[in-house]
């Protein structure tokens, strides 16, 4: 069950795992997306027919960062290091322009509304809501098997699994985590991601946008395997999965992959605000390594006690560090063999037993227009 912030990756990873792994995804809006977002994602799903597969909306705001009397506001300290504009919020939720090509999607919201659910107040007459993440999770554990373990793939932000992880019931019943994201520098030039903020130089984005969360995640139970920003720099390459999408099964999920990925190599190459997609390239991997399983890709692990800062000073928050005396022993991804990699994500997009239901909006409006008898 892939908990995340909505990213070009998203959309491209649904088609690598298995349909009857997914459980349930939630959606952070503390990442690179806000709570509206959600939307793109029902339309992938609808896109693959799965429907069936619950969506949760997380807190909006990072750990800590809410009013402690009304949630529905508070601070965005670490969200304003997202770009609202181009590069940024206003990509992401049009999906670099190419959502409005994907097949509209049946809403599945909820006219409950109480101040049980987070409203600011009891009414007689409930307004439609989207799911909030914690209603999802108790579904999909009251539906499993209580003896069953459930695995976790994070793109985004640590946020709502920091609340899971905190909650005994809930925690005992994750298997392990994935966890995309995170940053060991080995030098002074082994430098993060998070560009817009100068002063932080060693953070990863998804530990920077939530550092609390992260601090809590690593110092939990649960068992945490960490693809690191590093191994999905060495892993990516634009051009060379481009090559690949070009020469393999034109499935609908792999031609609209290919548009996609096409489009934020060509922005990266003109403008200076998109210098940051192979961000989003990278996060494929954790997908690939979970679908597959880290043999299939010649994937090495090494062992290391794991800790990240969070003591409210920008500067630092979100830093990975090896510690040994205060540190989590995590399984950290090291090397990955880059050509099994892109042959194998290829390959799950040219799936035809598992391929798209509908491929695009386009088709979708010819089928409402000659509907079956």
């Amino acid at each position: 069950m892939p908990p995340s912030g909505i990213d070009p990756s998203k959309c491209l990873r649904q088609g690598l795992i298995r349909p009857s792994f997914v459980k349930g995804i939630i959606v952070s809006p503390t990442g690179w997306a806000n709570g509206a977002t959600i939307d793109v994602v029902y339309d992938i799903l609808h896109m693959m027919g799965r429907d069936d597969i619950p969506v949760g909306l997380g807190d909006m705001f990072a750990m800590n960062q809410s009013d402690p009397t009304f949630s529905a506001v508070g601070s965005c300290n670490y969200a304003k290091a997202i770009p609202n504009g181009y590069g940024g919020f206003l990509d992401s939720d049009t999906l670099y322009g190419l959502a409005r090509h994907l097949p509209r999607s049946p809403r599945r919201y909820t006219a409950e509304n109480s101040v049980e659910f987070g409203a600011p107040r009891d009414t007689d007459h409930p307004e439609l809501r989207q799911p909030l993440a914690m209603e999802i999770w108790d579904s999909i554990l009251q539906k499993t098997n209580p003896h069953s373990k459930i695995t976790v793939l994070t793109n985004g932000p640590l946020t709502n699994l920091a609340k899971l992880v905190s909650i005994s019931n809930i925690s005992s019943r994750i298997q392990e985590v994935y966890v995309m994201g995170g940053h060991m520098s080995k030098n002074g030039s082994d430098k993060g991601n998070v560009f817009s903020i100068p002063s932080n130089e060693y953070a990863e984005f998804n530990m920077f946008l939530d550092p609390l969360a992260a601090k809590t995640v690593f110092e939990s139970q649960v068992n945490i395997t960490l693809i690191p920003l590093s191994v999905q720099q060495s892993a990516t390459s634009f051009s060379t999965i481009l090559s690949s999408l070009h020469c393999k099964q034109k499935t609908p999920e792999a031609v609209f992959s290919k548009r996609l990925l096409s489009r934020l190599h060509y922005l990266k190459q003109i403008h200076h605000r998109y210098q940051h997609m192979d961000t989003f390239l990278g996060e494929i991997l954790g997908a690939v390594v979970l679908a597959n399983g880290p043999s299939s890709i010649d994937a090495n692990f090494e062992m290391k006690p794991i800790r990240v800062l969070a003591q409210g000073d920008e500067s630092i928050d979100g830093i990975t560090v090896v510690d040994e005396k205060h540190g989590k022993l995590v399984r950290i991804l090291s090397h990955v063999d880059e050509k099994a990699y892109h042959s194998l994500y290829v390959k799950r997009l040219g799936d035809l037993n598992q391929s798209a239901k509908v491929a695009s909006f386009e088709e979708q409006r010819r089928q409402w227009s000659h509907p079956h008898p």
